[in-house]
Parts: structure tokens; sequence; C-alpha cells
């Protein structure tokens, strides 16, 4: 045997008895640990694989892939009311002793007893007027900083968890996944934009300008030599509804290629990114688990999923069943 077959010899016994663990090929890491194998899995899979295999004739540049996600039920929980509602009527109770006029009406009495029934009883315009008082006169920055505040702090009653800790870990998932993909994720909430850009980026990995949301007016002035903007008590966009595709148009100026929701709110921005030409993907969460989390659609007062429910099949979008698609509900799970 020449010198250079004994070292190839033993350099190939070597390898054999160690196990050659950088040289052997490692297994693919699961994307989506907490998801089961069945349909919507595979529908996610199969999609990411075929935008992103160059040559392929569906085949997306990065530019392009565009996710966008609701954030209340489709992120994180969003019954039995949601998350910013009981932010505002804290604010309420904290702002009422300056304001003794509120006690006069009847949904602002409401507000402060903490009767949730009663807040609500005004519908929507009676929450825009919540919001106003209790959220406008500061800085959007001033804003955040009271929201995140407010966050680090307060829990939900079922899980004794912050709200912050009640996200979905399959949606984390699939946030990571599309990224490492070289999706761009934004979020379209009918919540409050600098509520929901106050926990964004820590919780979800979305930095605060790939943040949609309901906005507040925003009066500029000055102080001290430096531009301020305020905060005014009503609201001049409303992300909701109709009101999704209009604020993606406006702050992405691209239609998405995917999106994702939980109810008949997000029936238009399904629309809206699923109409587009070439390979599309609208997905609904479905919350059907009262065991882990909870189970409603139709006939519920929050995260109300019918319209959207009843055209998913027809509209080509994948219906995840949180009880039959998912392995966990929360990280902590």
């Amino acid at each position: 045997m020449t010198p250079l077959a004994t070292r190839r010899a033993v350099l190939g016994l070597l390898l054999a008895g160690l196990g050659a663990p950088s040289l052997r090929a490692q297994p693919a890491r699961d994307p989506l640990p907490s998801w089961r194998d069945g349909p919507r899995r595979r529908a996610l899979l199969d999609f990411v694989a075929a935008v992103t295999r160059e040559g392929s004739s569906e085949f997306v540049a990065p530019a392009q892939r565009i996710a966008v996600f609701d954030n209340d039920g489709t992120l994180w929980v969003e019954q039995p009311v949601y998350t910013q509602l009981l932010f505002i009527l804290d604010r309420i109770r904290t702002l009422a002793p300056q304001h003794p006029e509120w006690q006069q009406d009847p949904l602002f009495r409401a507000a402060i007893a903490g009767d949730l029934r009663g807040a609500a009883a005004g519908g929507v315009d009676g929450l825009l007027k919540l919001a106003a008082a209790a959220q406008a006169g500061n800085s959007p920055e001033a804003f955040q900083r009271m929201a995140a505040e407010w966050l680090a702090s307060a829990s939900d009653t079922r899980w004794r968890r912050p709200y912050t800790q009640l996200v979905y870990q399959p949606m984390l998932e699939v946030l990571a996944f599309l990224r490492a993909n070289g999706f761009t994720t934004f979020i379209v909430s009918g919540g409050g934009v600098e509520f929901v850009r106050a926990f964004a980026q820590e919780v979800y990995g979305i930095p605060p300008h790939q943040v949609i949301g309901s906005t507040f007016a925003l009066t500029p002035g000055e102080q001290d030599g430096r531009i301020t903007l305020t905060r005014e008590p009503r609201a001049d966009f409303v992300d909701d509804g109709p009101g999704k595709p209009v604020g993606i148009a406006r702050h992405v100026g691209q239609r998405p290629i995917a999106a994702f929701g939980n109810s008949d709110g997000d029936w238009h921005m399904l629309r809206y990114a699923t109409e587009g030409p070439g390979r599309r993907l609208g997905m609904i969460i479905r919350h059907d688990d009262a065991e882990r989390e909870y189970a409603y659609d139709r006939e519920s007062h929050v995260g109300r999923l019918s319209r959207a429910l009843d055209e998913a099949a027809g509209r080509g979008w994948h219906v995840v069943s949180m009880r039959e698609d998912w392995t966990r509900i929360f990280e902590r799970d």
C-alpha cells in the first residue's frame, strides 16, 4: 500500500470510529415544530417552496415577498375582550379623578366601574370615544412608553400571565419561517398602531415601521426649539375591514402575496392579498379549542368569523384548526 493510500485508510477508520459529526449530513431542522402534519402545514410549506425556488414559474423576488398578519386573534389572544380595551379602561380609571364630568356620562361611568358590557354598549363609536379620552394629549413616543409599562405589569386573569406571553407559538414559527425565506412580515391590526408598536419588536421580531394600525390625528407643534407631535382625541384612520387594504397600500405600496387573519374583519385583507396574480396564500386561524384557548366564531362579539369562513373554500383560503393543526398554543404549553 502506498503512503497516500495508507493515510487515506487511516483517515477513513478514524472518521468511522469517531462518527465524523462535522462531515455527516445533518437532518434539516423542522421550521414548524408546533404544527401537526396535514393539509394546512403542507400548504404553507409548499407555498414557500414554490415562491422561493429560482427558475420556477411561480418564483417571487424577495422584494415582492410581503406577508401580512392580523394581530388580535391571529398572533395573540383576543378573548374575552381585546387587550387594548383593557388598557383603555385602566387608563380611564386612572384619569377619572381629573374628570369629574365623566360621572355624568353612562359610557364613562361603566368604564370607570370596570363594566365591560356597559362600556361596549356604545358600539364602535362609544369605544372610539373612550379610546380618545384615554389615549390622547401625548406624543406617539410617550404613548408607546405608557403602553409598554402597562403591558409589563398587566396580566390575563385566566392564565395569570402577561399578555405578551399569550402569543401563539405556531404563528411565531410562521413569522420566523417566512423571514428565513426572504419575506418581509407586516402586522395589519385594527388596534391602535402605537399600542401594537410598543411590543411588536420584542414579541414578534417585527419593527415599528412594519406595523400598520388605526391612528389618531396628530398635530404638529414646537416646544423648547423642537418639533412636537400631539395625539388628538379623534381617530383619523380605522385599520379594520375595508380599511386594511387601504392601510397596506399606503404603508407598503404593493399587494402582499400572503395574508393571515382570523375574523371577518380580515376578509378584505385576505381578498386583497389573494386576488393578485401568481401564487398566493390566504390562511384563517379558527378558534375551536376551548380547552387550550377558546372556541368561538359566528356568534362571537369579539373576532366574529362567519362570512370569511363561508367563503374560504371558494376563495382557496386555508382554515387552520387550533385544535387539530397545532400541537400547542403558547410557548409554555
